[in-house]
């Protein structure tokens, strides 16, 4: 190949790559002045803001928590006495009605996300704070049923049922706790105009969380409850 050809090819190449930068420099500048009032998070290469990007990971590793929870449960449901299993303890309908009350939240979630979407902020407090009560209202119930079954006996250390029952729906109940303090507490901002981003958002991201919230009781519903009446 002669050195003239050589030289050409090169002064081309050149001239593609210049091209090529003073596109992406335009592009750049046209997407700075389309977001320039978008006061979100910055977002990542895989079109998600960061916050969701996180958000999404935490509730990946808690499906890592709650599902070594689960399987522990299954592998101990069978280890305990005769007169202080299930068949003698659970209370189908009252668990089925506080069940139905935690998965309404979640309609009420679901309208108060449309409601700030729509930039309707006092409807969107007002779902919230029906979230929140339904959410209180679902743990009032659990804490209910744990005080019965310690009346029959059944407690944390009785078996090694009772230890993974109790500890798979008491760290149910802490997350419900958290889900009630975190729309609580985004209430609050919203009402002091202090949400850091977009509102929107905001509730989004507590959205995700209580949804994540509801989704882990339909399965512990079904894998304690359910199957052992099916049975």
């Amino acid at each position: 190949m002669s050195d003239s050809l050589i030289t050409e090819t090169v002064k081309d190449a050149v001239e593609i790559v210049k091209d090529h930068a003073d596109d992406v420099h335009v592009h750049d500048v046209h997407a700075g002045d389309d977001h320039s009032g978008d006061h979100g998070g910055h977002h990542t290469s895989l079109g998600l803001s960061n916050t969701k990007l996180a958000m999404w990971l935490f509730l990946g590793s808690e499906c890592l928590l709650f599902g070594g929870l689960i399987s522990t449960y299954m592998l101990y449901r069978n280890r305990h006495s005769e007169n202080l299993g299930p068949d003698q303890l659970w209370d189908i309908p009252f668990t089925s009605a506080t069940s139905f009350v935690l998965l309404t939240s979640s309609l009420t979630m679901v309208l108060a996300v449309s409601a700030a979407n729509r930039k309707d902020l006092r409807n969107a407090k007002i779902y919230l704070s029906v979230t929140a009560l339904l959410g209180g209202l679902f743990l009032a119930g659990q804490i209910y049923e744990f005080t019965v079954f310690y009346r029959e006996g059944l407690g944390f250390t009785t078996s090694l049922f009772s230890s993974s029952f109790f500890t798979l729906t008491g760290f149910h109940g802490v997350h419900v706790s958290i889900g009630i303090i975190m729309l609580v507490a985004l209430i609050g901002m919203l009402s002091k105009e202090k949400v850091s981003g977009d509102d929107a958002e905001a509730v989004e991201m507590v959205g995700l969380y209580w949804h994540f919230v509801d989704i882990v009781w339909i399965i512990i519903f079904t894998v304690i409850y359910l199957i052992e009446f099916i049975k």
